[in-house]
């Protein structure tokens, strides 16, 4: 294995050095053991949640076609990151390639919150239109919201990778972190790199600021609907069809904002604290996902434990 020094000059590193968590290696086998365990459920959680939509034609409508895209998600953010991490903790594989640490901070900048938005959107038509909702929410209409989100997230994220592959780097191709994450490569560059500061920033604003925005706007029209309900039984019922998206929003963003802003803001705080914030966000959403909608959906629900009790369906 090739390390560099600090004084080491070179303008287009091969490899970059993943240090894990610096400071604490003698505990990395230790760590290992949580991380690949939220990481086994989150596979696991996530390829049910997509078996179990696949097999069940009830389910083939669109509030379980976006889960669908979460469960995606959920699996290309945790997978661009934790088997090169597990490999650092486990066997002390700390090298990446140039190219995987660009494809990897892609991917992980790629993964939109916009499905948050669809789904939001999925709630109100269903709450407030639901005589309607087959025909406004149709398959071909979820195609096009599913493009894009995608397409929206893939074009955000493709500035990240270009601009870091065009800086030089010239002080060292060290990276104190477990994974590729943006503001940590970058910052190796010997150049003036606010362009892609001010670009992450921007970033963090549009996707949180306006996903909030559209999603606050759908919930005010889903409240008004429910609290015009004539009886509260009805209103709680109703209510709870939103219980789900609502946990995984709450379980997505604040990590998510925390992790941003402690990355930019907290300057003071112990470098290992701001690497076990970074890989809460690439872990515990993902993990949690499934197993909310899983505990929350009676359809999931009843089909897990039928998978998982070998009985028939």
């Amino acid at each position: 294995m090739t390390f560099y020094s600090n004084t080491t000059k070179f303008t287009n590193p091969c490899t970059f050095i993943l240090l894990g968590i610096p400071g604490l290696e003698a505990a990395h086998v230790w760590i290992s053991i949580p991380f690949c365990a939220m990481y086994a459920i989150d596979i696991l959680g996530n390829f049910s949640i997509l078996f179990i939509v696949k097999r069940k034609p009830s389910l083939h409508v669109p509030m379980y076609y976006f889960l669908c895209m979460l469960a995606v998600t959920d699996l290309v953010l945790s997978t661009s990151t934790l088997p090169k991490m597990l490999s650092i903790f486990w066997f002390n594989s700390r090298e990446i390639d140039f190219s995987a640490c660009l494809a990897q901070m892609y991917f992980l900048r790629c993964s939109s919150s916009g499905i948050f938005v669809a789904m939001a959107v999925d709630r109100y038509v269903a709450i407030c239109y639901p005589l309607r909702h087959s025909t406004i929410l149709t398959n071909h209409m979820v195609v096009k919201i599913g493009l894009a989100v995608v397409l929206r997230g893939s074009m955000l994220a493709l500035p990240y990778p270009f601009l870091a592959r065009h800086w030089p780097y010239c002080r060292t191709n060290i990276i104190p972190h477990t994974h590729c994450e943006h503001m940590e490569v970058v910052k190796l560059a010997c150049a003036d790199i606010r362009v892609s500061s001010y670009y992450g920033l921007f970033v963090l604003l549009c996707r949180i600021g306006l996903d909030v925005f559209f999603i606050a706007l759908s919930y005010t029209q889903i409240l008004r609907a429910i609290f015009s309900l004539p009886t509260k039984d009805a209103r709680l019922k109703t209510l709870g069809t939103c219980g789900s998206h609502l946990c995984v929003i709450l379980a997505f963003y604040i990590p998510t904002l925390f992790s941003s802003l402690t990355s930019r803001f907290g300057h003071n705080l112990p470098l290992h604290f701001h690497i076990f914030i970074a890989n809460v966000y690439l872990l515990v959403p993902p993990m949690l996902n499934p197993i909310i909608y899983g505990v929350r959906t009676k359809q999931i629900r009843d089909r897990l434990l039928r998978l998982f009790t070998h009985k028939e369906t």
